[in-house]
Parts: structure tokens; C-alpha cells; sequence
């Protein structure tokens, strides 16, 4: 049972409280494996985009011609199909993807006229497969370690998309070639490099200013693109950074420090206050994390580690990425590991986050309110809060007044203690 703080009403003070859980709050959660991949279906799932009932996703390998798939499942697990198999020339290894109407928008790590990948588009029936832009052809460094072209190569994260935009990023290339920050037309006109990433350094620690190495996608918030750098920065451990749309105003935000070097994001959610992410190793077990962290960069917590591998295969999966938020549950996906090591889908719920309960007087009566949109919580009220108190729920039952749950109750006898439970 999840409830918000209580609320004790002791005439004449009002004592509220705004419920709000943050991040560091959280438990450890439950997980559920929704699809076992065998390699028929697909191999090492990376994204997925949710809409309505369904669950699309894309893959790194196949059995078809080994170069990845788009794939469509229920959100129960049920009614698997693969969309798409990509042979080479349209892209291989594809990422996360992005939906608007009834189009998938996506990118291939690799493939495309020079094998530096591709960004593409398909239909949610599977029909319609276009690809929009093939990244260029570059040379490796003297020490192999950066790849450079004029536009970026390698993209591994998923798209964003701002009006008829899409913004991406790419691992390698650029004119420094540790990456770039992208945006392209939905027609597959207009590529822009947005950021070219700067080269680091060949002293120790081999850090830059703005990072190095993209493996994640964008988060979009008005007109600025947040993002995060798995090198570079001043340790050479990742940062997290932010540019406008128009390319303008980058700002590196956070270098992580060395002790963060095992724990890299490859993909983030936004809810209310708290980001939500993934690693692709952990501390423990190296097989990867999914966890929480406030908007402020306080509350950092682990909601799940995923198991060690056994010659692998565990149960849960391991190295995820792609999570996607709907309500208050997490679905996403793990690379390796499951029962045959091709990976998994899963799901976490999250803890329900109480809403805000008001208390205000009026006359011999106390009016407590709270949102609508908060479903599935009942007021009620107990006139103590030792150990062995004793809540009921509140009569009579909340009315609708300008769009918030009302329940008015007069003032007499004991003090009341009032919570909303879930």
C-alpha cells in the first residue's frame, strides 16, 4: 500500500503536505520478462516506442540476413511479429526508435553507402521502409581510436523529434571524429551537424571539454537537447550536456568522475522531477542497472540490477537500454542474457507517487481537495499515529468541484490525521 504523508488537521493550524515521492525514495522493483529472444525473432534488442497496446522495437541480429530487425509486441508479451529485416545497404544494426502518426523513425548503427550508418523510417504495419540519410565516409586516426567525416558515424541512440525534425547522435565522426549531435528533416532533407564533439586528449587522463563517444539519445525540453557523453570530460568518464535546436548554446553540464567510469547511461526517461536511465554494466554484477536520479542530480538510485550471467544466459537479461514510460510502469530492453542469451523485454513498475493533498477551513467545516488525475487513491483518517492506528476511509466520498476531488467534513470531536492510500 503506498499513501502520502499524513495530514493532520488540529484547529486552528493547517498542516499540509505535498506527497511528492523523489527519486532517492524509491525501492527496489519488480521485474517481468515479457519476451525471451531466440534469434529467429531477433538478437540483442536495443529501443522501444510505446503506443496504445504496442511495443516497437528494434534488434542487432537476425537470422534472416544478420543485420537487425524492427519488431512489434504486445505490452502483455503477446503477439510478437518482426516488421523489418535489414540486409545492408538500408542500414544495419538499428537503434531505439521514435513515433509520430503511424511512422517509425530510426537509426542504423552501421550499413548505408558507406557503412557508417543510416537514419530511416518504416511503418507501424511494417510497410513503407525509407532510408532518409546515409552518414558519409571517413578515415580512422593513426591510433584507430576516432573515426572522422564531415557529419558524424556510428549513430547508436535513439531520434527526438521537434516539429518536422528529427535530432540523433552518432558515436564517432566529425571533424574531431568522437562524435556529433544531429538534426535532419523528416524527408530526409536538411542534415545539419548540430555539435562536433572535440578530440581528446593524449595525456592522462585523455579527457576533453564537451565528451566524447555518444551512445545514448537526446532528451528534448523547448528548444534545448539534453544528452550524455559516454568519454571525454575532465576525467574522461562521460558528461551530460545540453545545445539548442538551432545548434547554438552548448554547455557541457557535468563531467562524471572516475568512480562512475563502470556505470554508463545509454538512455533516459523524464517523469515529473526524475530522470529514469539505464547502465550497461554495474558494480556488482556488471550486467547493468536501471536507476533513478532527480532533475537536480540528487537522489540517485538503483531500482534493479540485473543478474550475473552464466555462459551467457540469466533470467532477466543483462546490458539494457531503450526504456520507454507509460503510467508508472518502465518497459525496456536488455541486449544479452535470458533464458538462450539473445536478450529480453522487460518491465518495472514504479512506485505510485501520492498527489498533493490540500486542507483548508471553512467555517465549522475542513475541505480537503486533490488532483483527479491522481486515480486510484481513497482519502482516509485516523486519530492517532501510533503503531497499532487504525485507518478508515473517509464518508462520504469525494465529490468533483472545479476539477479536483472534494470532501468536505465538519470540524468536531478528536483531532483527525488524514492520508490518501493507494
Amino acid at each position: 500500500m503506498n499513501t502520502s504523508i499524513e495530514n493532520l488537521f488540529l484547529p486552528p493550524a493547517l498542516i499540509t503536505s505535498l506527497g511528492l515521492m523523489l527519486a532517492g525514495q524509491a525501492s527496489a522493483q519488480t521485474l517481468t520478462t515479457l519476451h525471451s529472444f531466440s534469434g529467429n525473432d531477433g538478437a540483442g534488442p536495443n529501443g522501444l516506442i510505446l503506443s496504445g497496446n504496442t511495443l516497437y522495437g528494434a534488434t542487432a541480429g537476425s537470422t534472416t540476413f544478420g543485420q537487425g530487425t524492427v519488431f512489434a509486441v504486445r505490452a502483455d508479451g503477446s503477439g510478437f511479429s518482426t516488421l523489418y529485416a535489414f540486409s545492408g545497404n538500408d542500414g544495419a544494426w538499428p537503434n531505439g526508435l521514435i513515433l509520430s502518426s503511424n511512422s517509425l523513425y530510426g537509426t542504423t548503427y552501421t550499413g548505408g553507402d558507406s557503412a557508417a550508418g543510416t537514419v530511416f523510417t518504416l511503418n507501424t504495419d511494417g510497410t513503407g521502409f525509407t532510408r532518409l540519410y546515409s552518414f558519409s565516409a571517413g578515415t580512422w586516426d593513426s591510433s584507430g581510436s576516432a573515426y572522422v567525416n564531415s557529419d558524424g558515424a556510428f549513430p547508436s541512440g535513439g531520434l527526438v523529434l521537434s516539429s518536422n525534425t528529427l535530432y540523433g547522435t552518432t558515436g564517432f565522426g566529425g571533424t574531431s571524429g568522437e562524435g556529433t549531435v544531429f538534426g535532419v528533416n523528416t524527408d530526409g532533407t536538411g542534415f545539419t551537424t548540430l555539435h562536433a564533439f572535440t578530440a581528446i586528449s593524449a595525456s592522462y587522463p585523455y579527457g576533453n571539454s564537451d565528451g566524447a563517444f555518444l551512445q545514448a539519445g537526446l532528451i528534448l525540453l523547448g528548444d534545448s537537447l539534453y544528452g550524455m557523453a559516454h568519454q571525454g570530460g575532465s576525467a574522461n568518464h562521460g558528461t551530460v550536456f545540453k545545445v539548442n535546436t538551432d545548434g547554438t548554446g552548448f554547455r557541457t553540464l557535468h563531467s562524471f568522475p572516475s568512480i562512475h567510469s563502470v556505470a554508463i547511461p545509454s538512455v533516459w526517461v523524464l517523469l515529473n522531477n526524475a530522470l529514469y536511465g539505464t547502465t550497461i554494466s554495474g558494480p556488482v554484477y556488471e550486467a547493468g542497472t536501471v536507476f533513478a536520479l532527480n532533475t537536480n542530480g540528487t537522489g540517485f538510485t538503483t531500482l534493479y540490477s540485473f543478474t550475473a550471467l552464466n555462459n551467457g544466459t540469466n533470467s532477466d537479461g543483462a546490458g539494457p537500454s531503450g526504456l520507454v514510460l507509460s503510467g508508472n510502469s518502465l518497459y525496456g530492453t536488455a541486449g544479452v542474457g535470458g533464458n538462450v542469451g539473445g536478450g529480453t523485454i522487460f518491465s518495472i513498475l514504479l512506485p505510485v507517487s501520492p498527489p498533493q493533498l490540500t486542507i483548508i477551513s471553512a467555517g465549522a467545516n475542513i475541505i480537503l481537495t486533490w488532483p483527479t488525475n491522481a486515480a486510484g487513491f481513497t482519502l482516509q483518517s485516523t486519530t492517532n499515529l501510533v503503531s497499532s492506528s487504525v485507518w478508515t476511509t473517509n464518508s462520504p466520498p469525494p465529490v468533483l468541484v472545479n476539477g479536483q476531488n472534494t470532501v468536505t467534513n465538519p470540524i468536531s470531536g478528536a483531532q483527525q490525521f488524514y492520508r490518501l492510500s493507494h
